[in-house]
This record gives C-alpha cells, structure tokens and sequence, in this order.
C-alpha cells in the first residue's frame, strides 16, 4: 500500500500537476458584451460614424445580443479623455438557456470577431464584460485585459519595439484581440519662426506667434454684453482661408516699413512650416514613457500563454540599453499572487507544525500527523485536471483548506493510536484498531464536505467560475485524502513507530 500511494503521489506530481494550466482567477460571467474597437488614429468624427453603426448592425444580427449601446469618443462628460478613432460598444445577451443547443460564449465571441475582421478590416477589437473591464483597466492602467508595457526614452524606438512585440505574439496559440495603443500618428502643423529672418522686418518670434494664433487660433476683438452676461467676442480666418499647408504660408504678417507705412508679408517668408506625425498622447507610469501592446487569452490557460510568449520575445526581440519590458495586467496579479503564496504556504505548514509539536512533543508524532496531506493535494490535483480547470487563486485557496482537514485526521488517528497504545496493544494492534474505529466520522467528514460542495463543483450558472475551483479541489481532496489516510497512511506510520516492541513504554503490551 506505500508503494502505491508514493506511486499515485509521485505520478500526479511530476505527470499530471505540470499539466495545469494557470490563471489568476477564473473569468466571472456577467451575460453581456463590452467591445472596444479602435480605428485609425486620424479618423474624423463623421467618418466613425458609419464605422460604428456597421458594429451595432453586426452584433444584432446574432439572436443571442438584446440591444447594442454604442459610445463613440469620449463621453460627455469628458472623464475619459478618448479620440474619435474609439468606439466601446455594451451589448447585454440573452439568458444561456435560451441559447441554442452547443453555442457557448466563445464560440459567439468567435463569430463575431470574425465578422467584424471581414467587414471592418484594420479595427482592432477588445472583448471583455462591462464590470471586467473597469476592473482590469484600473489595474493595468491601459483599455485591455493584458499589456506588455515597453518602458523607455525614445517614442519612436520604443514604438518599433512594440511592433516587434505585437509580430512575435500573433504567433503564440491563445493569444486574441492583439494590438497596439498608438502614441505616434498625430498630424502636427509645425511652424518654426526664423528669428534672423523676422529681424530684417523688425519683427520677433512673438509678434510672428501673435499673428499665427489669431489667425488659426482666434484672438479677442471684442466684448459682448447680453443683460448681465458678458462674453469674449473671437475673431479668426474662414475655413477656407487656414485649410491647407499652402494657405497657412499665405497668412499675411504685418510689419513697419522705415517710412512708416504698414506693409504684409507671407508667413511663409518668415517661418518653416511643415505636417509632421507627432504624438497623440504619451503614456506615463513612474515618470517613464512607455506604449501598451494589450491582449487577451482565450482558449488556453494564462500562465502557459504568457510563457511561451516571453520565450519568444526574449529569442527575438533585443531591447537597447535603457528600455524594458512590464507584464501588466491579469498576469501581473497572478504574479504578484504567486510571490505571496511563496510565504503563505511555508508559514502555514510552520505555524501548523509548531502546534502539532505543541500537542505531541514529539517530532515524529507531528510529522506523522502531516502524513495525510499529501494524499489530499492529489485528490485535488486530479480534480482540477479531470474537470479541465485550471490552477488559479480560487484553487490554491482550496488547497491551503485541505491542510488544516488533513492535519485534523491525522490528529485524531494518532491520538487514538496512542490512546490504544496506552490500554497496552501492540504497535500493529493499535493502528489497525484506530483506523478501523476512526473511518466511520472521518468517511462522514470528508463526505458531507463532498456532497455539500459537489454541485459548487459542477454549476455553470453567471457567477459560478469563481467558486469552481475551490469547491472541486476540496471534493477531490475529501474525496480522495480520507481513503488514502484509512487504507494507505497507517501502513506507512507503521514503517516508523512498528518496530518499537523491546522499546515499549509500558509493560504488558499484548496483542490480539
């Protein structure tokens, strides 16, 4: 029976465990849609438009979607500062059982990210869920589930380093909604002022800027009283007077000839002006620039996606001096949650053995009494495995449950041993009449948590992923731990404290 639970132990450990797959919490359902689209930078307002009725049209074409609210920009209230080329769309859905039979989630997630990319070629679309998504916006700091974040200096070097990113991670399996925050792509009028040029007129670089400004800008001529309000009156070239780069050289500046008369003179005379691409905006965190290359995983676990993605960005990607890389997002937290739990465990199995030793003082008692734990953790190793989960926070928090439960058994079988011991059996005697006294309220133990967990376990209603993992490791570790501490520990306690017969603490030990 050791043989087979070392076997059992050691095949789940070192076969099945690296098998699954990691997250850092499963995905809570909330029945509807929040869709991000983002179009070309440059896009006009009236040009998004058509953009966007043709993604409402779209989403209702599928009977699954209620209604489409659609935001296009930003809101009116101006507390999310967003360019005409950003369009978020809520698209709340029909009850599950009201679907047909063998369409889930991401399958429709599939359809129509498939037909937004046939009928809206270069949009990049987000998926996400209305609460979601303002969660993992307030963590990551960026519009996305995921984000790799290339810190450095320079926009334009860090802008070809994204696009590096972005090529290596479409080739990664789970990967979706791939794309780049752009920073650069702004159209800049700029206009530099020749001050050697302006002085020959007797102008300077202000005056020159005064006369720009008022004439695209605006500038007060005036005021206007309306009862007991007032307002500025603005004045400044047509439209058609500032639409072009060739019309701008054209603004006439004002100058003083030496005989006093006022003369004009083309702007183009006194300044360079040119279209560049600037930046629209600049991202910023710890007073370092830095552009967001966002994504989402869909159909395969995080842990396993981001880690293949590393691998290759790492092989292919070489970062200058200066610049580096910021996972950010869900798998920062599962990161940051793994760290935790590297002092979490550890102290708790501390703290555990040190109250063990309090009540046996005796080291091998104590360790003994943890013999249990490990057949609890494959219970729940090969729960999670069989019902395709993955290893999550949800499920290290039912792990770190199961200790204290097996820590509990493996109380109360040597304290009956030693119980038994007391009366005067022998070694063997007395395992055997603690094992087979002890199974029934331990069978009853581990089989109301089962049974009370069990339909936790396999529940897909809205707000049931969370509490999956936790519920099918406890039922797998009660399922599986007590059975393996009844049939298997006992022989394997026996391999320690069987063969004290001539060292008996007590005389007239016999056995039966």
């Amino acid at each position: 029976m050791v043989g087979l639970e070392l076997a059992l132990s050691l095949g789940t450990f070192f076969f099945i465990a690296p098998k699954l797959g990691s997250e850092f919490l499963p995905h809570l359902e909330e029945g509807n849609f929040w869709i991000r689209a983002s179009m070309p930078i440059t896009l006009s307002l009236q040009d998004g438009e058509a953009a966007t009725r043709k993604m409402r049209e779209i989403l209702l074409r599928h009977k699954e979607v209620l209604t489409v609210v659609s935001q296009h920009g930003r809101p009116d209230d101006g507390s999310d500062a967003s360019p005409f080329s950003n369009v978020e769309l809520f698209a709340p859905l029909k009850p599950f059982d009201q679907w047909p039979r063998g369409l889930t989630k991401d399958k429709l997630t599939n359809e129509i990210q498939t037909e937004f990319n046939n009928e809206l070629p270069g949009v990049v679309f987000n998926f996400s869920q209305y609460i979601e998504d303002n969660i993992e916006e307030g963590i990551s700091g960026v519009k996305g589930v995921n984000s790799v974040k290339v810190v450095g200096p320079n926009l334009q070097t860090i802008t070809s380093l994204a696009e590096q990113i972005r090529d290596q991670m479409s080739h990664v399996r789970g990967v979706t909604d791939l794309g780049i925050f752009p920073v650069l792509g702004q159209p800049n009028l700029n206009i530099k002022v020749d001050r050697a040029k302006a002085a020959r007129y007797g102008l300077n670089s202000g005056d020159v800027n005064m006369v720009v400004q008022a004439a695209m800008g605006g500038a007060v001529a005036s005021e206007v009283l309306e009862g007991d309000r007032q307002f500025d009156l603005v004045v400044r070239y047509a439209g058609e007077s500032r639409d072009s780069v060739e019309k701008i050289r054209n603004i006439k500046v004002g100058y003083q000839t030496p005989s006093g008369a006022n003369a004009y003179i083309p702007l183009s005379e006194l300044a360079t002006i040119t279209m560049d691409t600037g930046a629209a905006w600049i991202y910023h965190e710890a007073t370092q620039r830095f552009i967001p290359v966002k994504f989402s995983v869909r159909g395969r676990d995080l842990g396993g996606t981001v880690e293949e993605a590393q691998k290759r960005i790492a092989d292919n990607v070489k970062l200058p001096s200066g610049y580096h890389l910021v996972w950010a997002g869900e798998f920062g937290d599962l990161q940051e949650a793994k760290q935790r739990l590297y002092i979490i465990v550890p102290l708790s199995f501390v703290l555990i053995g040190g109250m063990l030793y309090g009540l046996f003082n005796n080291l091998r008692d104590s360790l003994l009494a943890l013999a249990g734990i490990p057949d609890a953790i494959v219970g729940g190793i090969l729960a999670l495995y069989v019902s395709g989960l993955h290893f999550s926070i949800s499920a290290a928090i039912g792990f770190v449950s199961l200790f204290g439960v097996s820590v509990m058994d493996g109380i109360l079988m040597i304290t009956f041993y030693e119980h038994e011991r007391d009366k005067g059996f022998a070694p063997v005697e007395s395992m055997y009449r603690a094992a087979s006294s002890r199974m029934r309220p331990l069978l009853m133990t581990a089989l109301s948590a089962c049974i009370g967990l069990f339909p936790a376990a396999i529940s897909t209603g809205i707000g049931s992923q969370v509490q999956r993992p936790l519920a099918t490791v406890i039922v797998g570790g009660m399922l599986v731990g007590p059975i393996m501490l009844l049939v298997a520990v006992p022989a394997l306690r026996m391999l320690f404290i069987g063969q004290d017969h001539e060292h008996d603490r007590r005389a007239g030990v016999r056995s039966e």
